[in-house]
């Protein structure tokens, strides 16, 4: 079956009781068609179905911070091609937190005006969010919520990582960026991350030497998902059958 993220915005928007459905069910067999081991893994935490198609496959986009500066708000738009990893994730998290299991995606490249460097956007989500060593973290260091900045996928409360003290060197050397205040990045009361870097341009030689450093290190990794235009690849080589749509109009905060 085709599960047209536009089509099920469209059959929740008919009545109460089709929205009720699609939220409880239609979503989660969209998010099981294009990312199945993932969100099989993830499915033992009961998360929001219509957060997580969206984080799937929406790139949420780029809005300056205390944290970190860009001269514009950079628009979120629809991913033709994301890979999830929960190896990567490891290195978005503090050392006492690695028993933690997080599935970042690549970042999504924004060319920007009048500067040399990519914007970096990525995402992720924590699996048991609310068991997790990250959460009781916060909360054990009485990090305060932002004010201004919710989550872009369920309109949740966030907290910032950076302002935490809890973004680790290595999310550095994973993303490309070494200078203070290249990168931010935050965790909603749900577990949905959302975050912002700068990357470094790179030589065609830095790059080759990276990309087979990250095969090597994903070559041991459980699970490693792409989540592409017209459907998922799972580490097994099993496809989905679904085509790319937007989400927005079903997008932000969810009820």
């Amino acid at each position: 079956m085709n599960w047209d993220p536009q089509l099920l915005c469209l059959t929740s928007r008919i009545s109460r009781r089709l929205r009720e459905l699609a939220k409880r069910i239609l979503w989660r067999y969209h998010c099981l068609s294009r990312a199945p081991k993932m969100v099989s893994a993830l499915a033992n935490g009961a998360p929001n179905w219509l957060a997580l198609a969206k984080l799937l496959c929406f790139c949420c986009g780029c809005v300056p911070n205390r944290n970190f500066r860009v001269n514009r708000v950079q628009p979120g738009h629809v991913a033709k091609e994301t890979r999830f990893s929960k190896t990567s994730g490891k290195s978005f998290l503090a050392r006492t937190c690695r028993e933690d299991t997080l599935y970042i995606s690549d970042p999504c490249e924004h060319a920007v005006e009048d500067c040399e460097d990519y914007l970096g956007v990525y995402r992720g989500v924590f699996r048991g969010f609310a068991r997790s060593r990250t959460r009781a973290c916060l909360i054990r260091r009485q990090v305060e919520l932002e004010q201004q900045i919710r989550c872009p996928y369920c309109g949740e409360r966030v907290w910032s990582m950076t302002s935490a003290r809890l973004v680790p060197r290595s999310a550095s050397r994973r993303l490309g960026t070494n200078e203070e205040g290249s990168l931010e990045y935050f965790v909603c009361l749900n577990g949905h991350l959302h975050g912002s870097c700068w990357l470094v341009p790179l030589s065609s030689d830095e790059d080759e030497a990276g990309n087979l450093e990250e095969e090597e290190e994903d070559r041991g990794a459980d699970v490693d998902v792409d989540v592409e235009e017209g459907g998922a690849h799972g580490s097994d080589g099993s496809d989905g059958d679904v085509g790319m749509a937007s989400v927005r109009e079903n997008g932000g905060a969810v009820g």
